[in-house]
């Protein structure tokens, strides 16, 4: 890199002087025999100025040009050519990568792994649109595009992109009475906030939601979510979703429980965790080269039972209800009335009219309030963490799965979808099946685009319970309070977020809790910022001169520098008795502050004023340069331990010599 800087004391009236200074920025560097390091490049440019005589007028006229047309036109053309790439288009578009390799082996993978989501989905997006407030058809048109979008866009092969449990509960907490229209509008939004987080790469921010944050979260939705349904299984009506307000429902109307109901919703419970727990069960011997093919055959058989554990829940209860009402007799509560057919494709509704008033998309959007931000939020966070888990130890492109997320809840909102996100469960399903590219998300798609034009009439025998039985059966899982016993014995204190998220999650909001988490933690990390370990440890040089050493464990800024000023004097003065030298190593101080760099000073003048040596050791240039800004007297530092050596011989010297004055003069 060249620097240009004008030279102001030889200027002519027919021209002015500048000169050009050479220097390069993240060269290679070569160490000299004194453990000085310089560059490559400096022996042969070292001190070279060039001095060039260029008109005045010109030099002016061509500095303001510049600043005029390579202004904020020339900044556009600058990021269009560095957009359009043909490694950001295969970075950015997915499907132009695998594509041209497709091949018959993995279109098959797809197609098995395509079907066996889309049974899986079918009930699961009646049932979350039940989570939502929302009729029961809003959970399939919620479940084909985004499928269709992420095949595109998509960078993780196993997320399913759909209709969630927690995604659900977030559209019921946000919508404030605004019904399909809000959660619609919400989509929408949610789509585009993500959208915009991607193109700013504003990925970081999921950083600021520690693991243990993420696990009271999500251990509260799956309480929430359940107890949502607990109504259903007993087969009781009343509103509210609140985690007090529907147990204080459930008690108040617990005698008009209906039996039949009841007695369903439990034995599907049972029937759905009995067939999840004989996904591993292995037919035949141990081992596998051992195992003859009628083994392999009926393993394969139990795991497609298992897998598809949901569909054959809920249409063997569907089909019982049907038998009952052929005879008369209607002992269940029914989903009742689906709309058939495929939904108008048009756009999500800007304004919505509501027992004969009418809202404009301002008045809608205020209402949705934080939800426009929370939702699409953890609902990165949700596929993220997705990505994670089947990741084989690859770099998740967040900024990729932003991105494609927002692209898929745009697109879906055009087909009356709540917001999706990708779904744990369904993921585990697509990487069991053996999915090979994110292809397999277009089977998925045709499978609930045939159910809403052929079965949906038969949906309308499911049975409440038993889509209550399997959304209680899948979020049961995700109640981790597994992970109390690790966190102890790690880090104690990480209990402290997990636990207060899981409170403020339950008992208030879901986006209270979550804020009331990352603030705790953020506190947790400023308290660590003002507070660093400071290791103190008497050691002997070689020459034999005692020293006291004070090692800070991280950087020095504006609220820790009182601190290890406070606690470097305490050291001197107990430990140090006021007289033995300190030596502070700053191998971990990566940088420091105006403020450290003043009260570094102060401490350098406290120890002047007391006679006792300091000296600092392992400083970073930069440090160096900020402690020097604040001009401190005595700033003694080395860079290697012979230096440190060398320093602490004379200041040995210096104290046996005071020493032997003070003698004589007695």
């Amino acid at each position: 890199m060249t620097k240009y800087k004008m030279n102001n004391d030889s200027v002519s009236t027919t021209g002015s002087q500048i000169t050009l200074t050479s220097y390069m920025v993240g060269e290679n560097v070569e160490t000299d025999e004194d453990g000085s390091t310089r560059s490559n490049h400096e022996h042969a440019k070292k001190g070279m100025n060039t001095i060039l005589d260029l008109p005045q007028e010109k030099y002016t006229q061509r500095r303001f040009s510049a600043s005029v047309t390579r202004g904020f036109g020339q900044w556009i053309k600058d990021r269009a050519r560095r957009g359009c790439t043909r490694k950001l288009l295969f970075k950015r578009v997915p499907i132009v990568t695998w594509l041209p390799k497709y091949n018959g082996s993995a279109a098959v993978a797809d197609f098995v792994a395509g079907l066996t989501v889309g049974l899986t989905v079918i009930p699961q997006g009646i049932a979350y649109s039940n989570v939502a407030g929302l009729p029961p058809q809003i959970g399939l048109y919620s479940s084909f595009m985004a499928c269709f979008v992420y095949t595109i866009f998509g960078s993780c092969k196993e997320a399913p992109i759909g209709p969630t449990a927690i995604a659900g509960l977030l559209t019921r907490e946000n919508n404030h009475g605004f019904g399909v229209s809000g959660a619609v509008l919400l989509c929408f939004l949610s789509g585009c906030v993500e959208f915009l987080m991607g193109l700013l790469q504003l990925g970081f921010l999921i950083d600021f939601i520690s693991g243990p944050v993420s696990i009271g979260f999500t251990s509260a939705a799956a309480i929430i979510i359940a107890t949502t349904q607990v109504k259903d299984v007993l087969g009781l009506s009343y509103p509210g979703g609140k985690f007090l307000q529907v147990w204080e429902q459930i008690f108040e109307h617990i005698t008009e429980t209906r039996l039949w109901d009841c007695i369903l919703g439990l034995s599907c419970m049972v029937v759905l965790l009995i067939l999840r727990s004989i996904k591993d069960v292995k037919i035949g011997p141990q081992d596998i080269k051992e195992r003859k093919r009628i083994h392999k055959v009926l393993t394969k058989i139990i795991w497609l039972v298992s897998t598809a554990r949901n569909i054959l829940v809920v249409v063997f209860s569907a089909v019982l209800a049907y038998f009952f009402e052929l005879h008369g007799s209607q002992p269940f509560i029914l989903t009742g009335y689906i709309k058939p057919g495929l939904p108008e494709f048009k756009p999500p509704p800007f304004e919505a009219h509501i027992d004969n008033t009418t809202y404009n998309f301002v008045d809608m959007s205020s209402a949705l309030g934080s939800g426009i931000i929370v939702v699409p939020l953890l609902s990165i966070l949700e596929n993220i963490a997705l990505a994670k888990v089947f990741a084989d130890g690859k770099t998740i492109d967040a900024t990729q799965e932003m991105l494609a997320l927002g692209v898929c809840n745009i697109a879906s909102s055009f087909v009356q979808s709540m917001p999706v996100s990708g779904a744990l469960s369904r993921g585990a399903v697509n990487h069991a099946s053996g999915v090979k590219t994110t292809f397999g998300g277009i089977y998925t798609g045709i499978i609930v685009i045939l159910s809403l034009h052929l079965f949906t009439p038969y949906f309308s025998y499911i049975p409440k319970a038993s889509l209550a039985a399997v959304i209680i059966a899948a979020v049961v899982f995700m109640v981790e309070f597994h992970v109390v016993k690790p966190m102890w014995r790690t880090k104690k204190s990480d209990l402290i977020p997990a636990c207060t998220t899981f409170v403020c999650c339950l008992f208030l909001r879901l986006e209270i809790g979550i804020v009331v988490g990352v603030g705790i933690n953020l506190i947790f990390l400023l308290y660590a910022t003002a507070r660093p370990s400071v290791n103190v440890e008497k050691v002997s040089a070689y020459s034999g001169c005692d020293y006291l050493l004070i090692t800070p464990d991280r950087s020095l800024t504006f609220p820790s520098v009182e601190y290890v000023r406070t606690v470097v004097s305490k050291a001197g003065v107990k430990q140090g008795s006021s007289s033995i030298p300190v030596v502070i190593d700053a191998r971990h101080i990566q940088g420091a502050d105006f403020t450290a760099a003043k009260g570094i000073k102060s401490l350098i003048e406290d120890f002047h004023k007391r006679k006792q040596p300091i000296l600092f050791y392992n400083l970073k240039p930069s440090v160096i340069n900020t402690f020097q800004g604040v001009q401190p007297k005595d700033f003694v530092y080395c860079e290697t331990y012979f230096e440190l050596n060398e320093l602490l011989k004379q200041y040995s010297g210096k104290a046996e010599t005071n020493s032997l004055e003070t003698n004589d003069s007695h």
